[in-house]
């Protein structure tokens, strides 16, 4: 009987010790990181339906490297390498997760899915109610997705690169798989990682800005309410306002019409009041397409792929990007402030940054805290779905620009 090799019987250690030294703190760091996010996921303080199976996909994925028949090391996973049509559909009944990852993510499908499930749940009567100040937040809420594109040149990306590392300061993270996959698909993988690491992280970061940019005396201004009982607004007329942004939206910006779509679809489906319809999108398939996602990302978190020098730069630019988008919200809220006499909350500002409903929550969290009377989630709400459709149009314009 033949000794058996103990490094062929267990191929873990089998390819550590054939590996470089980079490649194995690589790879036992992203075994770790996948832990830990499984631990922030079930604690809470990061978005348990995404990073839980995030986490767990980026530990399997750096343990799970085996030898290949051919004698190189490879996974049983997915390889998003892959794009000769042949070697494609042999990997894809091979590797369990290619057929998800061809079919469903590098297209930008499952991104539009999440999408349509956000839209589901939007309630558009915030934005309607005040269009003015939701969107002009908004637009200064989107700072960090124009200022960090010179910033990202400087440090060496080109034009395509810069942008779709810029959207992450939208923190819409299915705007930056789109962007991504359209403008630098040779860095979607590590800019989605970056971008989807990072939202979760404004639940946490956030606060620490709203308290440093925005004393007391301020945080606790309770709004005003309005002198005159406003018309209510009804499920037709937000039925309406779906039907025509998409359309007008998708014919300025036909590149990320099908964004627009998935969007205002989920909230026609809601204002129609198909209820079983609603339930599909905002259960099995919003949930479903996030935890794939999350699963996807993980698997995606190989060591060998995420080793590019540009990796470092991008996580400098997808933080910078994000606070510079809550500096420049937080900085629209101190103008309406101003405007209205010290009465506008500005805390709402940080709201008009679209992690939907993230950054709401986060705003009128702290309100609460220094002044439990002051209820500001309406108009944050508003701020907040604004801010979804403006980075949708930015989206539409980097794409329309520079592919």
């Amino acid at each position: 009987m033949e000794s058996l090799d103990f490094y062929k019987l267990f191929q873990g250690f089998g390819t550590i010790a054939a590996s470089s030294t980079i490649i194995i703190i690589a790879r036992f760091g992203l075994m770790i990181l996948g832990a830990l996010l499984v631990y922030l996921g079930k604690r809470g303080i990061l978005e348990p339906l995404l990073m839980i199976p995030m986490g767990i996909g980026m530990a399997a994925i750096n343990a799970g490297v085996m030898f290949m028949p051919d004698g190189t090391m490879g996974n049983l996973f997915l390889d998003p390498m892959v794009s000769e049509p042949d070697q494609l559909m042999n990997i894809m009944q091979i590797d369990f997760l290619q057929p998800i990852y061809v079919l469903m993510f590098s297209n930008g499908l499952i991104a539009c899915f999440v999408f349509m499930g956000i839209g589901a749940m939007l309630d558009v009567s915030y934005l309607l109610d005040r269009p003015f100040s939701s969107m002009f937040l908004a637009m200064f809420g989107e700072l960090g997705t124009f200022l960090t594109i010179p910033i990202a040149i400087y440090f060496g990306l080109n034009i395509k690169e810069a942008a779709s590392i810029a959207m992450v300061g939208g923190a819409d993270g299915p705007m930056v798989l789109f962007t991504s996959l359209s403008l630098a698909k040779h860095l979607f993988v590590p800019i989605t990682v970056v971008a989807y690491l990072y939202l979760g992280l404004t639940y946490g970061g956030y606060p620490y800005l709203i308290r440093l940019m925005i004393p007391k005396h301020i945080r606790a201004i309770k709004p005003e309410q309005p002198k005159r009982k406003k018309k209510p607004i009804n499920s037709g007329m937000k039925l309406t306002f779906a039907v025509l942004i998409c359309t007008v939206l998708s014919f300025l910006f036909p590149v990320a019409s099908p964004l627009f779509l998935s969007l205002f679809v989920g909230v026609a489906i809601k204002e129609s009041g198909l209820t079983n319809l609603l339930n599909f999108i905002s259960g099995p398939l919003l949930y479903g397409s996030t935890f794939l996602l999350g699963l996807l990302l993980g698997v995606l978190c190989e060591a060998s792929l995420l080793l590019d020098p540009k990796v470092l730069i991008l996580l400098i630019l997808g933080i910078a990007a994000l606070l510079i988008s809550g500096i420049g919200g937080i900085i629209g809220g101190y103008i309406l402030y101003f405007a209205s006499g010290k009465k506008y909350n500005p805390t709402i500002g940080i709201a008009a940054v679209s992690c939907v409903p993230t950054t709401a929550k986060v705003a009128q969290k702290e309100v609460s805290k220094v002044n439990p009377q002051a209820f500001i989630l309406p108009q944050a709400i508003g701020a907040n779905i604004s801010g979804v459709i403006t980075t949708a149009i930015i989206t539409g314009i980097y794409i329309t620009l520079l592919s």
